[in-house]
């Protein structure tokens, strides 16, 4: 069976063909992305309007791309797969109303999808995939949770936060800072030409005994010492700050995962979504979850942004254990605001 997954959430368009198999793990033929990072870097942030737009313009031909790089068409998709939520509405209602438009004039079933479930179970496409059950780290976008994950399906929030995300930590901090857009790879990449014990960053909740997360304080920090440090302050010392503002988040993130490590009994994570990506966030939940005979599970880098191809997974491995059923009315609505564990 062929599924064609179409994610269109934020600012990424991507399309990707998975095959599903009677047992074992999907495999991937084919993805392709488009990033709007070029079309969005003059406003210093998403404009959803403008996304929603480039969306039509891209998912069609990324399609064909797609079922033309592993010699295949139309006819041979058998389930078309859509991000349904959470994301942006109006960038939604475009895989939406593009997947549905597929399946009617094929006579296929579609198949909505959460996003961050795909993000959750994108590193099943690895060459080392984890097993159930194991502790989830999801720290996309605006999303940051702990989940306890027993199969696909069943999930357990442990933590989340309770106002900004580490993604949005990381993005905002560097708008403060005066970086370009998207913020968090280049704080990242500032940071490691700095120190981060130059400055002294606050640890929100670090010890408030919970697995939720909080981050508009160090936020807050951050930008009382940029406003310290007045217009003139040298890049040297904007290096410093962002080494201390990613130490910070990686701290944070590190400290409640191995926490909710300690609280369930679990022996693997998985990290999924953009910080996903951030190599010091790797390096130090490798180092110490390895002190404790802990397996870390990590998407390909490919696969931490927003993708086509951890949509069709999800889809492929909820029809596998027969969780859902595909839709064949083609009648479709969307959820900005879709929280995981009511999956």
């Amino acid at each position: 069976m062929n599924i064609l997954g179409v994610e269109s959430s934020c600012d990424e368009t991507g399309v990707a063909l998975v095959e599903c198999h009677a047992s074992g793990v999907p495999t991937l033929r084919a993805q392709a992305l488009h990033s709007q990072i070029d079309m969005h870097q003059a406003y210093g942030g998403v404009v959803p309007e403008l996304a929603s737009r480039d969306h039509i313009r891209r998912v069609v031909p990324l399609t064909r791309h797609v079922l033309s790089a592993v010699g295949a068409s139309i006819e041979d998709v058998d389930v078309v797969a859509f991000t349904r939520g959470p994301g942006l509405a109006g960038a939604l209602l475009v895989g939406a109303g593009v997947a549905c438009a597929l399946g009617a004039a094929r006579g296929i079933p579609v198949m909505g999808v959460h996003h961050l479930e795909g993000h959750l179970l994108s590193p099943f496409l690895c060459a080392d995939p984890p097993e159930f059950p194991f502790v989830a780290l999801l720290v996309s976008g605006g999303h940051t949770q702990l989940m306890r994950v027993d199969d696909v399906g069943s999930y357990e929030l442990l933590g989340e936060t309770i106002d900004d995300a580490a993604g949005e930590a990381f993005d905002k901090s560097a708008k403060l800072m005066g970086l370009g857009y998207p913020g968090g790879p280049e704080l990242a990449r500032l940071a490691e030409f700095g120190d981060p014990t130059v400055f002294d960053l606050p640890r929100p909740l670090l010890h408030s005994g919970t697995l939720d997360f909080s981050f508009a304080g160090l936020k807050t920090a951050v930008r009382t010492h940029m406003l310290k440090l007045g217009s003139n302050v040298c890049e040297q010392d904007k290096a410093h700050l962002a080494a201390a503002t990613q130490q910070a988040i990686v701290d944070v993130l590190v400290r409640k995962t191995l926490a909710a490590l300690k609280a369930t009994g679990l022996k693997r994570v998985v990290v999924a979504g953009g910080v996903g990506a951030n190599a010091r966030l790797r390096e130090r939940l490798d180092a110490e979850c390895a002190k404790r005979g802990t397996r870390v599970h990590y998407p390909e880098l490919a696969l931490c942004t927003d993708n086509g191809a951890m949509i069709a997974l999800a889809a492929a491995m909820r029809l596998q254990r027969g969780i859902d059923q595909p839709q064949r009315d083609y009648a479709f609505n969307v959820l900005p605001r879709w929280p995981l564990a009511t999956v």
